[in-house]
């Protein structure tokens, strides 16, 4: 499945929301969880909120394709299209069997392991789930990771504490792919809340298996003190190929979260980045914002989706790909393209 556009706002040149309504396709991802079964017969409320053992599955996402709303959809800049997805099915599987199945869909490639941030409920996380893995090109060698948070907007401390909960289980599965796969081979990419999980994981790897080794590791709009990040980075560089920090200008839950913290957050733009060495960092101000909160760039943004493609599945760095221009010792910015892979 190539990646497709799935920008949410109108800039100039863009497609309306109205004509890009059937550019989003039906998927399967392919999950870990740690959440709860509920009983219920509705397959996105099939797993609650409550901390429970590893279980797997796949769910199976089906785009509604509403065009009757066309015109509503038309006057809505930050229209959210995840919601005309909808969770059409989930099988239940043991997770032997679904880290197995990867090599069967991978085509030869390792797999991409993918931790999702606060406020997300199994519902919305298999949605937005499926929008990266379509709008980075993943599909076939995609997993995600679904910690139970809450799915509530008022639950962020306990969201923290469910994630880190969720961490010797996260960096118990990281070990297990890489044992599966190979030396070198797997990639881990972490959102928001979800980033900080993958570097306490990659910490607890570092520390269980010195001698492990991962290949690529995204940090999207990490929503983590960047000083605790600069003093942990040295005990997991050696263990990865390459870690790519995705940071912005205007992301408003960093800032809440800078607020709450009291310290500045790795993934908001104007750190001094050039302290973090052997990291790349890459810097999105320059591109239009994608999304109501500024945070959401990894599942709308066209030019991140491109990005993210060529650093997963090409395995460039950031002086390689298109569309960087960089500004730093260590620090890129992202300019938009026509995101076929011409620019």
């Amino acid at each position: 499945m190539s990646a497709v556009s799935l920008v949410a706002s109108l800039p100039a040149g863009a497609q309306s929301p109205a004509d890009t309504l059937s550019g989003v396709a039906d998927g399967e991802v392919p999950f870990v969880t740690l959440r709860n079964l509920t009983g219920s017969d509705d397959p996105g409320q099939i797993y609650g909120d409550e901390r429970n053992g590893l279980t797997a599955g796949r769910c199976e996402v089906r785009n509604l394709d509403f065009r009757g709303l066309a015109p509503l959809a038309d006057a809505a800049p930050t229209f959210i299209r995840e919601e005309f997805l909808r969770v059409e099915a989930v099988t239940r599987m043991e997770p032997d069997a679904v880290l197995e199945g990867l090599r069967e869909t991978a085509g030869g490639q390792a797999p991409a392991i993918y931790v999702h941030g606060y406020y997300i409920g199994f519902e919305k996380g298999c949605r937005r789930a499926a929008l990266l893995q379509q709008n980075a090109g993943l599909a076939g060698r995609f997993l995600w990771f679904s910690w139970p948070s809450d799915g509530a907007l008022a639950s962020y401390v306990q969201d923290e504490a469910d994630l880190y909960w969720s961490v010797p289980d996260l960096a118990d599965t990281i070990i297990d792919l890489e044992r599966r796969f190979g030396s070198g081979a797997v990639d881990v990419v972490g959102h928001s809340l979800g980033a900080r999980g993958v570097v306490l994981a990659l910490y607890e790897v570092a520390n269980r298996h010195p001698d492990i080794r991962l290949d690529q590791v995204a940090l999207l709009a990490p929503d983590m003190d960047f000083a605790i990040f600069q003093r942990i980075l040295p005990r997991i560089l050696p263990i990865v190929r390459n870690v790519t920090v995705y940071v912005t200008t205007g992301d408003r839950p960093l800032a809440l979260s800078a607020q709450l913290h009291g310290y500045p957050r790795l993934g908001e733009a104007g750190n001094d980045v050039s302290a973090l060495e052997g990291v790349e960092v890459v810097d999105l101000s320059d591109l239009p914002s994608e999304s109501p909160t500024g945070h959401l760039y990894h599942i709308y943004s066209e030019e991140v989706g491109g990005d993210l493609s060529q650093l997963l599945n090409e395995g460039l760095g950031a002086e390689a790909r298109r569309n960087l221009i960089r500004f730093g010792p260590n620090a890129w910015r992202l300019q938009q393209g026509t995101g076929d892979g011409t620019d």
